[in-house]
Parts: structure tokens; C-alpha cells; sequence
């Protein structure tokens, strides 16, 4: 086990070397960041030393030893555009990007698994055909778009919730939340549902087909012709068997949820890391650029790692193909 562990360990950390190469590479395409830091009266020699001051001098093999060397410090460098450190930076806008992306996930698992297990035993209801026709709308329909109709329907039109912003927040010992105002929870409502739709369809219609399958196997026949209830059947066998692929699915969505909230920060202005990076963009902030892309390669690269062990507990015979 220890050695399947080591090896997973060891191309994990490759993965996040040749994505961090990858990203930092590309930054090169974007811009240069000293067109934006100087203004029009700038000299060569202001262009020069500037250029030094930030080590874009250098080539771009060592840019990148240099970014990675500070990046597993903890420091991943001082803002082109804010003239702070990255760090900080991120830790400011953490909280409003880990909230929604907390609220997101409950709407999607909760939902996602009670309508699955719902569609799958009433299958042939009528409610079930409605909720399966609806969840098409979570799957074809792009974020952004069902941002924009959420905003169109209950911003504009009713008036229930607002159209951007994070509404007020109660700083509590350096994390700044929304959970604990009306105007904060109202907030989240919409870009949480916008975020999480499609994750939450996704996990439904996983559920509803694993759990057709789970419902033709041999034991569950054995169990009803036992007399064992359709509740202890349908959740006592037959969903605990349904959860196994369902857990993997969820865990990789979480990491999604996350990454993908650079859309919906955007279209309802959430002061998150979403739209920190956008804004990064449009300014050529590398290192927040940076930062933000080589933190979302390690929380995938941890769940996928994560997940692969836990597959290694539940199955041994992963182990040994590994």
C-alpha cells in the first residue's frame, strides 16, 4: 500500500510541474505587464528598470524555477497591479469564492442524489419524466446564460434577490462571511443555483442510472422475495451500492464547482478569485495569474490522488494494477 501511495504521490507532483510549465508559458501570450504599469511619458530606461525590478529580464526558465521555489513558501509574489503580495491578496477574496462554493455543492449533492434516487423508483411517474426533462435545461444551457435568466427573472422582474455583489458581511477573526446577514444570504441564492445546476444534474441523472442497475441485480430480487420493505431495499441496498461511482463523480465535481466559479463571479460580480483572475487577465497580472491556475492544479491533483486512494481501500485489486 505504501508503495501504491508513494507512486501515485510522485505523479501527482509531475502532473502539477508540467501544468504549472504549461500555464506559466502561456502567460507570455497575454501581454506585456509594463504597458499597463507605465504610463505614456515612459523612457526606455524607466522600461528597462522596471523590467529588472520584477525579474522579467531573466529567461523564462528561470521566471519559472524562481515562481515555483516562492510558490512552496507561500509566497507567490508582489501584485503587478496592486502593488501587494499575491498572498494576501487571495486570502482576502478566499472567502467569498469558498462560501458560494459550499452552498453550490450542498444544493448540487443534496439535490442531485434525493431527485436521483426519487426518478429512479418512481421511474415511470410523471413527476419523474418532468424532473428528467427539466435537468436538460442543467446540461445545455450555459452558465453563463442561466446566470443571466436567473438575474432577468428574480432580480428584474420580481425583485426577490439581488443581481451582483455579496451583499453585507460580518468580518469573524479575519474570515469575512455572508451567512450571517440577510442581505449576504439573499446574495448567494442566485449565483449559488447558476453554479451548481449543472453539477447537481450531472449527480442526478449518475444516481437515477446507477441505481436502475443496482435495481436489476440478482440480490436485490433476493431481498424483495425475503419481504424485506421497498424502504430498506431502496436505500439500505440498494443506494449504498449506487454511491460507490456516485463519490468519485461527486469529489471530482467539488474541484469543479470551484474552478468554474470564474464564470459565474463574473456575471453577478462576486468578489471572489474568479473574478480576481479576469481582472488579473485584463491587466496582465502575472503573478496573481499564476497563482491562481497553480492552486487550482493542486486542489485537483489532491482530489484525484485522494480519490485514487480511497478507490485503493475500497478495491485492493486496484493496488496491485497500479
Amino acid at each position: 500500500m505504501f508503495s501504491f501511495i508513494a507512486k501515485r504521490v510522485g505523479q501527482s507532483v509531475l502532473v502539477l510541474l508540467i501544468t504549472g510549465l504549461v500555464a506559466f508559458s502561456m502567460f507570455t501570450f497575454v501581454g506585456d505587464p509594463i504597458d499597463n504599469m507605465l504610463g505614456q511619458e515612459r523612457t526606455m530606461e524607466d522600461v528597462e528598470r522596471l523590467r529588472q525590478q520584477l525579474g522579467l529580464d531573466k529567461p523564462f526558465v528561470v521566471q519559472y524555477v524562481r515562481f515555483l521555489e516562492q510558490a512552496v513558501q507561500g509566497n507567490f509574489g508582489i501584485s503587478y497591479r496592486q502593488g501587494r503580495p499575491v498572498a494576501e491578496i487571495l486570502l482576502e477574496r478566499a472567502p467569498a469564492t469558498l462560501e458560494l462554493a459550499a452552498v453550490s455543492s450542498i444544493f448540487a449533492i443534496v439535490l442531485g442524489i434525493g431527485l436521483g434516487v426519487f426518478t429512479a423508483i418512481r421511474r415511470d411517474g410523471v413527476a419523474a419524466h418532468v424532473i428528467m426533462s427539466a435537468s436538460l435545461i442543467g446540461v445545455s444551457l450555459p452558465t453563463f446564460l442561466i446566470g443571466i435568466l436567473l438575474i432577468y427573472v428574480f432580480s428584474v422582474e420580481l425583485g426577490w434577490f439581488p443581481s451582483f455583489g455579496r451583499g453585507e458581511t460580518v468580518d469573524i477573526g479575519g474570515w469575512s462571511t455572508g451567512f450571517l446577514t440577510v442581505t449576504g444570504l439573499k446574495a448567494l441564492v442566485l449565483p449559488s443555483i447558476t453554479l451548481g445546476l449543472y453539477q447537481m444534474t450531472l449527480i442526478m441523472r449518475l444516481v437515477r442510472s446507477e441505481m436502475l442497475e443496482v435495481m436489476r441485480q440478482d440480490y436485490i430480487r433476493f431481498a424483495k422475495a425475503r419481504g424485506l420493505s421497498n424502504r430498506v431495499i431502496n436505500f439500505r441496498h440498494a443506494l449504498k451500492n449506487t454511491m460507490v461511482p456516485v463519490i468519485t463523480v461527486i469529489g471530482l465535481q467539488l474541484g469543479s464547482i470551484i474552478a468554474f466559479a470564474i464564470i459565474t463571479e463574473t456575471v453577478f460580480q462576486w468578489p471572489g478569485v474568479g473574478l480576481l483572475f479576469i481582472n488579473a487577465i485584463q491587466f496582465v497580472d502575472i503573478p496573481v495569474m499564476a497563482a491562481y491556475l497553480m492552486l487550482i492544479s493542486v486542489m485537483f491533483v489532491a482530489i484525484n490522488l485522494l480519490v485514487d486512494i480511497l478507490y485503493a481501500f475500497i478495491d485492493p485489486r486496484l493496488r496491485g494494477a497500479a
